[in-house]
């Protein structure tokens, strides 16, 4: 049974990490498939649960970890905690920097770390890794649980607080308004036209609860076992999260971009319901052979979205004519035959593909990267 759950939990961070790929690498983001596209603000797409359900899997993984801390001292989990944080959150600016020189004027200069990104993917990740992991090994579930209720109550007061205008809006929320005091508009992302971090320090705040809802699942799916009973209820807890997100919408948006407490619970909500039917498949109907694809994700997480961030990155670096990167050129040159929208979408899986190359090939020879 061990096996199998862990088998479960590669399965479900492996298709995280698979559509995470797809949706971050389309030929052409103009002419992409809608259900590949985030919410331009209040509402909900496929698109907006990969990153919450990756950290649910953070979550579900450390729900097996924390029992062995256990038998170690506290000023070595705590340390061992700290040093993975650090270590996440500085792959994950690196990565932005990368590779750290840019051309201007025809002339390749060191990139400014007056103008690199803070925040990101990667650093919230660790964030919400370090600070759930530490309330979770000093802190009692419940108490925990009660604690990240507290924090998204929290944060929806702040933006009610201390917005500008409309509280829910890009320009008018408080966690812009922290983030360009604590960091200025130049270490915020661009990438909506405006200085604007959907992975700010106050959204991160709320985002704790992801991770913490992924460990309380795994943990309960450590204790109830192979039921039919157990299984019912995590469908249930599902169900009954969804529901709540939904009436919260009313009064707080859906909405990823400000990761509102509405938008968590929908996310928690969905992620118990897909692991539910994971589960299900592996170990009641005992329908394995399709999961290796996705395993192969699932072992080596870390460095292979690393591995499609910079290979993409690079992809836009070089150039085959002027003006013209390798990205561009591949995807004007074979995939737009195809069309438009498919051609789009089947360069984002050939881009997902050659990670899995790569993936299969360090499971095959028993390579995995752990921080």
């Amino acid at each position: 049974m061990t096996n199998q759950r862990f088998t479960a939990l590669d399965v479900f961070r492996g298709m995280t990490v698979c559509f995470m790929i797809i949706v971050n690498t389309p030929g052409n983001g103009i002419t992409t498939f809608s259900p590949l596209l985030h919410a331009s603000w209040h509402g909900f797409t496929p698109t907006d649960l990969v990153f919450p359900s990756f950290l649910f899997a953070v979550g579900n993984a450390l729900s097996f970890v924390l029992p062995k801390w256990g038998q170690l001292p506290a000023s070595k989990v705590v340390f061992k905690i700290l040093k993975r944080t650090f270590i996440i959150f500085l792959l994950g600016y690196l990565m932005y920097w990368f590779p750290f020189v840019k051309q201007v004027a025809g002339q390749w200069v060191v990139a400014p770390f007056s103008q690199t990104r803070v925040f990101g993917v990667l650093q919230r990740i660790a964030l919400c890794y370090g600070i759930a992991a530490l309330l979770l090994y000093f802190v009692k579930p419940k108490a925990t649980i009660i604690i990240c209720v507290s924090l998204m109550l929290l944060y929806w007061i702040i933006l009610l607080a201390y917005g500008e205008g409309d509280p829910f809006s890009m320009q008018g929320n408080a966690g812009l308004f922290l983030d360009k005091w604590l960091l200025g508009a130049d270490h915020l992302y661009h990438g909506e036209g405006v200085a604007f971090d959907p992975e700010g320090l106050l959204s991160t705040l709320p985002a704790i609860s992801n991770v913490v809802g992924g460990f309380v699942v795994g943990s309960y799916i450590q204790k109830q076992g192979k039921t039919y009973e157990g299984l019912a209820k995590l469908l249930l807890a599902g169900a009954t999260l969804m529901f709540i997100a939904w009436s919260w919408n009313f009064f707080l948006p859906v909405n990823k971009k400000l990761w509102t407490g509405s938008f968590v619970l929908l996310t928690l909500g969905l992620d118990c319901i897909i692991i539910s039917t994971i589960i299900y498949i592996i170990d009641f109907k005992h329908q394995a052979k399709w999961t290796y694809f996705f395993v192969v994700f699932g072992r080596n997480p870390l460095f292979i979205y690393l591995l499609s961030e910079l290979g993409v990155t690079l992809l836009y670096v070089f150039s085959v004519r002027p003006k013209m990167p390798v990205y561009k050129w591949l995807y004007e040159s074979i995939y737009i035959n195809a069309g438009t929208y498919l051609g789009s979408f089947l360069f984002a899986v050939s881009v997902m593909m050659v990670c899995w190359l790569v993936g299969y090939f360090m499971d095959k020879k028993k390579i995995y990267v752990r921080v």
